[in-house]
């Protein structure tokens, strides 16, 4: 897991250059278990 820092208050969460939630797309902050659930259907 890497955070890369950035500006303008926009949270996305990718794993291996997939992304998987974008709070600039939804307007709010994902819970901890849609994150989980999703990279686990990656596998």
């Amino acid at each position: 897991m890497e955070l890369i820092p950035a500006s303008g208050g926009v949270f996305e969460v990718t794993v291996n250059g997939k992304l998987l939630y974008s709070k600039k797309d939804t307007g709010r902050f994902p819970k901890s278990n849609d994150i989980i659930q999703q990279m686990e259907e990656l596998q």
